[in-house]
């Protein structure tokens, strides 16, 4: 009887929980957190940054599109006013500087040609005074003047200058004489240049043999000019 085996016994306890989630994952949910908020934060900023991109891309091309509803508006013929242009802003010389061309209000006289006003004439820091230019400020200059003009004999071209330092007649700065033996009457151009000091109140002009044989069908066929070096 002694050898007779029994059998084991397991005991169950039917009140017992289950085990508690260990240390260790809890402290993985929690390191979870933050790594969560910081990546929405930053999805956030970047979608701020994409929304206020697309607002300057907007205001961007806003005036464009405004155009052109403003040309097809034109172009149906409904009324639209157009609004004058705005007038950029002028950068002034910064040393004396004129610059005079012929024009139709202009009367030259017999040998001294004139030099008109209404043609947007270039004129800083110096005066138009009796077809002359006056010179404001001392310095050394660039003078230079271009005639067109018919001839078919003789024609003379020169820049004068007259001045309070010599008594007399006026001073010839620049000259040139052009000889023509054709037997028609031909179309030419004379031009002087050069570089002379001037004093204040020097008055400097063009004369040429006879100002009716001008050619005048361009105004900026004839010029004359002057500035500062």
């Amino acid at each position: 009887m002694s050898n007779v085996g029994y059998p084991s016994v397991c005991v169950v306890d039917t009140h017992t929980t289950r085990p508690a989630v260990p240390p260790r994952m809890t402290q993985e949910k929690r390191r979870a957190g933050p790594a969560q908020i910081l990546l929405f934060l930053l999805v956030t900023v970047a979608l701020c940054g994409l929304v206020i991109e697309a607002c300057f891309i907007y205001r961007l091309y806003q005036p464009e599109a405004a155009t052109s509803a403003s040309f097809s508006k034109l172009s149906s013929g409904q009324g639209i006013t157009p609004t004058p242009k705005t007038r950029s802003l002028v950068v002034l010389p910064s040393k004396p500087v004129a610059h005079l061309t012929d024009g139709q209000d202009v009367v030259h006289g017999k040998q001294i040609m004139a030099w008109s006003m209404n043609a947007d004439p270039l004129l800083h820091e110096m005066d138009y005074k009796d077809n002359s230019l006056v010179i404001l400020k001392e310095g050394y200059y660039y003078v230079y003047s271009k005639v067109s003009f018919i001839e078919n004999k003789v024609f003379n071209h020169s820049i004068k200058r007259n001045t309070d330092r010599y008594f007399g007649n006026s001073i010839p700065l620049l000259m040139s004489r052009t000889f023509s033996k054709r037997p028609n009457q031909m179309r030419l151009n004379s031009y002087l240049a050069g570089v002379f000091h001037l004093t204040k109140g020097d008055a400097i002009f063009v004369e040429v043999s006879n100002t009716s044989h001008i050619a005048r069908f361009k105004s900026y066929e004839n010029i004359f000019g002057a500035y500062m070096i």
